[in-house]
């Protein structure tokens, strides 16, 4: 599947930009809205509007929690049964795994934020890529933070299903996060 309707490269970037004027004029993008604003939005176009809105909705509410490890928005963004499929050693499956996660990361980076760069929705799957940036004052693995620089990026696909995630796969920068942190070279 093609995520432009003709080959030509002048009519793929005007189906570009007016998909993410379509989608950045949504309600799922309102001015007021609290949750993580995606800098790039690249949508198929053969998907209902109302399909990925719900996706887009669900991917920012993910975000934006990683953010405030508010925990109402996890089990807002997130399916009961969730699974986790690149699931990190010593991390709980289901939705208690994001939740345990995000705690430690607010424990060690207290002004953790979390960006999305670039966010592609096709068919029932959401791709973001996500920066996360903050400062290192906390405690991480019985390291002491002194107040480093964390800067560091991570690419989730969500599979979505009726407007939530119901499943993860996700690679994050653990080594420029490690050496950030001060626990490598």
């Amino acid at each position: 599947m093609s995520l432009f309707p003709v080959a030509r490269p002048t009519h793929a970037r005007c189906w570009l930009l007016s998909s993410l004027v379509a989608v950045a004029v949504s309600p799922v993008f309102a001015a007021t809205d609290p949750l993580v604003q995606p800098r790039t939005v690249i949508v198929d176009h053969s998907l209902a509007k109302a399909q990925v809105e719900e996706q887009i909705l669900a991917a920012r509410r993910y975000g934006t929690f990683w953010t405030t490890g508010d925990e109402a928005l996890a089990r807002a963004a997130l399916i009961p049964d969730f699974k986790d499929s690149t699931l990190p050693p010593g991390r709980p499956q289901g939705i208690t795994g994001p939740i345990a996660a995000s705690k430690t990361m607010h424990a060690a980076i207290p002004d953790i934020q979390c960006e999305v760069e670039q966010m592609m929705v096709v068919g029932d799957r959401v791709i973001a890529h996500l920066r996360f940036t903050g400062h290192f004052t906390g405690q991480f693995k019985g390291v002491q933070g002194k107040g480093q620089t964390i800067d560091f990026i991570a690419t989730d696909i969500y599979r979505v299903v009726e407007g939530r995630i119901a499943e993860n796969w996700h690679l994050e920068d653990n080594l420029t996060l490690l050496q950030q942190l001060g626990m490598v070279k």
